[in-house]
């Protein structure tokens, strides 16, 4: 027999692989065939709700990094609720209409325009559903449980039925309206967009400074040779010009400059700044005036003398750049377009659709894209000598989101639901909600408070139609009894009706107007905006599913959501039924590559979540996203996967080591009271409880890097670099069933326990493998419950106590540590180790009661009075003196420890006295004879 027999290294039979990438699939299929999460739902039925309600995603392409982060994170809090005494079933969804699929169709060759509508929409559905299934299919190789199966999707009747009738109460409520109004524009998709649907880059505009010939000066101006001196950054728009907005409080100067008979009307606060980059060297203030008296004064347009501008006053002016004088088109501008209104001025607007400038716009531009007409216009200026400065501005400007190209604001007939009638409403549910993080409330409130209506139609075909009826006057229609009519069909039929039925038939039986004397009807062709749609999920999923509720518990999305789904969902919710949608509001930043860049396939510099994956497994994937602020905007890099990958293997081999050294123990007939554990046994109990006290509260807070951090901190330096450090000396080399070593297992289970209880939402695949060894009685790890924090009556005295011994033992490992560099030592088991205490450093070992040569892990130990203390000791804290010398006897050949009583036993000669009375015991048959090393 040889000597490594008579350890207890635990069972040789026990086995734990990686291999992740393949294992994890495996454990995925072993969940969907034994229906896991529908057994957890089961084991949920009674408790208290808890429902995260899932943001859906758009149904178009791979997922990536955002994607995952967002998901991953989700799945954490519900597995976390669902084993912590909450019913918290999860449904997925997707936004499975609008734009972008219109567009994957007309890339592959479609043309809606040569289809009818239904055909195209049908190709849309499919192409929507095919978009659904590969994403689903990669969201659960992340290991995201959920009601996969029976997921919510905006094309479905149910759903669609559902926001036909958020529509209609938001119209009883006469929140829904009709205008024509400047709206963004997109004329790559030929539609109105919401200001969600818009990116922001910087670009270059030409700035011009023109001038306007007054011709009504109102007694104020004179009429002879006087210039109003207006500013714009979009040229393309003068032709559209009606009018000019100045500040009522601001004076304006009327200046006249040398070798020039022409009088201008500028900004006084401006002028000067004005007057150096015109070039005016010399010039002189002929009158200075309060832009309240210029009201009404009217000028010449400067292509056709046949129209007039009229000079308004408004509060978007200002004085930190331009004349103080605004150039003003209620087409194509919000400021401008409400100043106008307000003046009676036409709402004029001359460019298509598709960004050309019609025929209204005068010969010299009809037919020119509106970009090209900036040249236009500042060449004409020239000519009639009114451009006094043409430079180019960089400013931020608004894109397209899908096509990436710029938009413009157009006055075009909409559909509108009003925010400003609904907006004190809107802003005082906002205080009915909790933020993470706390910035969030702010940020929503303000973006509450400035938007203007929204815009809810949309020029395309594959989305919801709005149920409006038109009588034959033009009178729309839109009543309780239609929406609901309409809702009913839509719920039987799907949307698609709406599109293969003429207005008669989708009216209610009998319906008459009085504003169609001959019971004819048209319908609406325009269909809901997008965000409407996934808007509206807080009645089409939270409030029509038996599992959930409404409103939801928490909502958690990307920061972009507070002008997205968080917004939309807000006034949807409130116009309902007058609350919010949601009790609280989480935020997550975005996903950059490395450098801090926005990550995009054109660039190359995208890391897909299924690459890593393949490589790695979707654990390192999960466990990243505990080790980043999700909070803020987090990095990614391949490298931060190699990183985390690391932690992984940590977390992964020390579970292994536990699981080893348990692997004999019967929680049952081998478990030790805590009355009756060894002193650091105890301790480690009172420190396990306190680590499931701090993780438990993480995860109800959200904070995963904070739980990160603490997971990694139990294991690395509670555990490993501590209690399993030492352990070996007794789960080694103590007999099997010493109360030693039980004690010790007794712990070492209970922490294996509630540690895969407490890393199954973040590490599902691996806490199941852990499961399959443990002596617990779920099947699955995920049908248990998150463990309990229990108390003890003496557990302050041993945290204090063991702190005090924790602060010594920093002080004994520096000072083997300078034994080993000075090469009096190599391991601390060669040492021989002197302690000089003070009197309260030996009152505490008094009451730690405990084997502290082994926990320090030297061979010798000798305790002794500060007072006693050699030179050559070292002094630390005034409280201990430490000298290490090198340990006398000679090293068992069993506990490997150096003892002066090895050989003691003549039938062990090679055992210190404590191993041979061991193997004596369990080991009776044996002799010295035939031992090996």
């Amino acid at each position: 027999m040889r000597i490594k027999d008579t350890l207890n290294l635990g069972k040789t039979k026990f086995k734990m692989r990686g291999n992740l990438p393949v294992k994890e699939a495996e454990r995925q299929t072993l969940w969907e065939e034994n229906k896991v999460y529908q057994l957890r739902q089961k084991l949920n039925e009674g408790k208290p709700s808890f429902v995260l309600h899932d943001g859906p995603p758009y149904a178009n392409g791979d997922i990536h990094m955002g994607h995952a982060m967002n998901k991953i994170s989700k799945d954490f809090i519900v597995r976390y609720k669902s084993m912590n005494g909450f019913r918290a079933p999860y449904v997925p969804g997707w936004d499975t209409h609008g734009l972008p699929i219109e567009q994957k169709l007309t890339q592959a060759g479609y043309d809606r325009k040569k289809m009818s509508p239904n055909e195209f929409r049908k190709l849309c559905h499919e192409y929507a559903l095919k978009q659904v299934n590969k994403q689903r299919e990669e969201f659960k190789r992340l290991g995201v449980s959920g009601d996969w199966d029976n997921p919510y999707l905006t094309l479905k009747p149910e759903f669609e039925a559902a926001e036909i009738r958020v529509f209609g109460k938001m119209a009883e409520k006469g929140l829904i309206y009709r205008g024509k109004k400047p709206v963004i524009w997109s004329w790559s998709s030929e539609s109105a967009m919401a200001e969600a649907e818009v990116e922001y880059h910087d670009i270059t505009s030409p700035s011009a400074f023109y001038a306007e010939k007054v011709i009504d000066g109102k007694g104020v101006l004179d009429e002879d040779n006087t210039y109003m001196v207006v500013w714009t950054t979009t040229p393309w728009t003068i032709p559209a010009s009606e009018g000019i907005t100045i500040d009522a409080s601001f004076d304006y100067s009327v200046v006249q400059t040398e070798g020039d008979d022409r009088k201008f009307v500028i900004a006084s606060e401006l002028l000067e700044k004005d007057a150096e980059l015109f070039g005016w060297e010399n010039y002189k203030t002929l009158k200075v005036v309060k832009g309240q008296e210029l009201e009404g004064v009217l000028a010449e347009h400067p292509f056709d003398a046949s129209r007039k501008i009229l000079t308004m006053l408004g509060d978007f002016v200002t004085i930190d750049t331009g004349t103080g004088l605004v150039h003003t088109a209620p087409g194509f501008g919000e400021d401008d377009y409400n100043v106008g209104k307000k003046y009676g001025l036409d709402i004029f607007v001359d460019v298509d659709s598709k960004g050309y400038l019609t025929k209204e716009a005068g010969e010299d531009f009809e037919g020119v894209f509106y970009d090209d007409a900036n040249e236009i216009s500042l060449n004409k200026l020239k000519e009639k000598n009114l451009l006094l400065k043409y430079m180019p501005i960089e400013h931020s400007y608004p894109f397209d989101w899908r096509t990436k190209k710029p938009v413009i604001y157009r006055a075009t007939p909409q559909w509108f639901a009003s925010v400003d009638k609904i907006r004190d409403q809107i802003l005082s549910a906002i205080d009915n909600v909790d933020f993470k993080p706390g910035w969030g409330k702010k940020r929503l409130y303000n973006m509450i408070r400035d938007r203007g209506d929204w815009v809810i139609s949309r020029q395309r075909v594959w989305g919801v139609p709005l149920p409006i009826f038109y009588a034959e006057d033009g009178t729309p229609i839109i009543t309780k009894e239609t929406t609901d009519h309409v809702a009913d069909l839509f719920a039987k039929h799907g949307s698609d009706i709406w599109f293969e039925k003429d207005a008669k038939d989708l009216l209610p039986a009998g319906f008459s107007s009085e504003h169609s004397p001959n019971g004819k009807f048209t319908k609406e062709n325009d269909i809901m905006d997008v965000w409407f749609d996934s808007g509206s999920s807080h009645q089409g999923v939270c409030a029509e599913r038996d599992d959930l509720t409404y409103p939801a518990d928490v909502y958690l999305e990307g920061s972009d959501q507070y002008r997205g789904w968080f917004n939309s969902s807000l006034i949807t919710s409130v116009a309902f039924s007058g609350s919010a949608p949601y009790k609280q509001l989480v935020s997550q930043g975005f996903t950059l590559d490395g450098k801090g860049h926005k990550m995009s396939k054109s660039l190359g510099n995208t890391i897909a979540p299924n690459d890593v994956i393949k490589k790695m497994g979707a654990e390192i994937v999960r466990l990243w996203v505990t080790s980043v602020d999700t909070s803020a905007d987090v990095r990614v890099s391949m490298e931060n996967f190699v990183k985390v990958s690391d932690s992984y293997k940590k977390i992964r081999n020390t579970m292994r080591y536990v699981l080893a050294n348990t692997s004999d123990f019967n929680p049952e007939n081998d478990a030790v009271e805590f009355s009756d554990l060894s002193s650091v046994d105890q301790y480690m109990f009172v420190k396990l409880n306190k680590f499931v006290k701090d993780v438990k509260n993480d995860y109800d807070n959200y904070d995963f890097l904070n739980l990160n951090k603490k997971l990694l901190s139990f294991i690395n330096a509670d555990l490993s670099a501590f209690y399993l450090d030492f352990a070996k000396d007794v789960l080694y080399i103590d007999s099997e069933n010493s109360l030693t070593r039980r004690s010790m297992q007794t712990v070492l289970y209970k922490v294996a326990v509630a540690l895969t209880k407490l890393m199954t939402p973040i590490l599902p695949h691996t806490t199941e493998e852990i499961w399959k060894f443990l002596k617990e009685p779920e099947d699955f790890v995920q049908l248990a419950e998150m463990p309990e924090v229990v108390h003890y009556d003496n557990e302050d005295e041993i945290l204090n106590n063991w702190h005090q011994f924790m602060l010594l033992r920093d002080d004994v490992l520096k000072a083997l540590e300078e034994s080993r560099n000075a090469k009096l030592i190599g391991k601390a088991s060669e040492a021989k180790l002197s302690l000089y205490l003070s009197d309260g450093t030996e009152a505490l070992f008094d009451k730690l009661n405990a084997n502290v040569r082994q926990v320090l892990m030297v061979s010798q130990l000798h305790l002794d009075s500060i007072e006693n203390a050699p030179a050559d000791a070292e002094k630390f804290r005034d409280e201990v003196a430490i000298k290490v010398e090198n340990a006398d006897g000679k090293v068992c050949s069993r506990c490997r420890l150096i003892k002066t009583d090895v050989g003691s036993d003549k039938d062990y000669p090679e055992f210190c006295e404590r191993c041979a009375d061991i193997v004596r015991k369990d080991f009776p048959e044996t002799l010295t004879e035939g031992f090996e090393d």
